[in-house]
């Protein structure tokens, strides 16, 4: 210490060797650690050089539903710091139909059985910039309508009757997968993906979405298929991943993958 050690705490926390700054990182919230980021590179270093670090595997088990470790919903996520992202992109408890809950894994939709109403969600987070992707998988029926898409704020969750809610104004972008047609503002698009005898949609099949903000498209891929552009022209609006479904108790799960890897 004393006066002749210059930029006083900064200088000694940047000191710190990474081990110990690890340590107390580790006991940190995403928000707290956000800000530590922006203190200097070195913390910086700390905190984004490894992905599979104490700090992320700690914040993982924390934020986490155990639910959703023990099982393979995040199987294709590389790191703990991917699993602790994906859990803030995921769908949001209260930006849903009142007929659909998020089941404890923290991942999963669950929509009551209530007839002859449609039931949405959006995720937690939208997007008005950048490559997006991520995993949307159906676990029960598909009933007569499973919209899978892209939402604004301004979308209905809810709606009578049983119809393609994702899709249904010009807030909203769906893929059916029950019947293989594009809805957009009410219409259908044409059907999708485009080849004579498309295989129909299977139960826990995922498919990958992919939300490209600078080129203003949304493209789908199953397995690892790409299935091909989707929607053109998409507005410079914030943007968020959103599914519709109709059947009693079906299941729809959502994994946020971050940056679609090119190829």
């Amino acid at each position: 210490g004393g006066a002749g050690s210059g930029s006083g705490s900064a200088g000694a926390g940047g000191r710190l060797p990474s081990r110990v700054l690890e340590l107390v990182f580790s006991y940190l919230e995403l928000s707290e650690l956000r800000s530590c980021a922006l203190v200097c590179k070195h913390w910086y270093r700390c905190l984004h050089g490894d992905e599979n670090s104490e700090v992320w595997r700690s914040l993982c088990a924390r934020s986490l539903a155990e639910e959703a470790l023990r099982t393979d919903i995040l199987c294709n996520l590389p790191s703990y710091k991917a699993k602790v992202r994906a859990f803030q992109h995921a769908f949001s408890t209260n930006d849903c139909s009142r007929n659909v809950y998020i089941k404890k894994n923290g991942f999963t939709l669950h929509r009551n059985p209530i007839a002859q109403s449609t039931d949405g969600a959006r995720t937690k987070i939208g997007f008005s910039e950048g490559r997006h992707a991520w995993e949307v998988w159906w676990e029960g029926p598909l009933g007569t309508v499973a919209v899978i898409g892209i939402a604004t704020k301004r979308a209905p969750m809810q709606c009578q009757g049983y119809v393609a809610l994702l899709g249904s104004d010009d807030q909203s972008w769906g893929w059916n997968l029950v019947d293989n047609n594009l809805l957009h503002n009410g219409e259908v698009n044409g059907s999708f993906p485009q080849c004579n005898n498309a295989p129909k949609y299977q139960i826990g099949e995922r498919i990958r979405v992919i939300l490209d903000m600078e080129d203003k498209t949304l493209a789908f891929e199953r397995g690892y298929e790409f299935l091909g552009v989707a929607f053109r022209g998409l507005p410079k609006a914030c943007l968020y991943p959103a599914v519709s479904a109709v059947y009693g108790n079906t299941e729809v799960t959502l994994v946020y993958l971050g940056k679609p890897l090119d190829g």
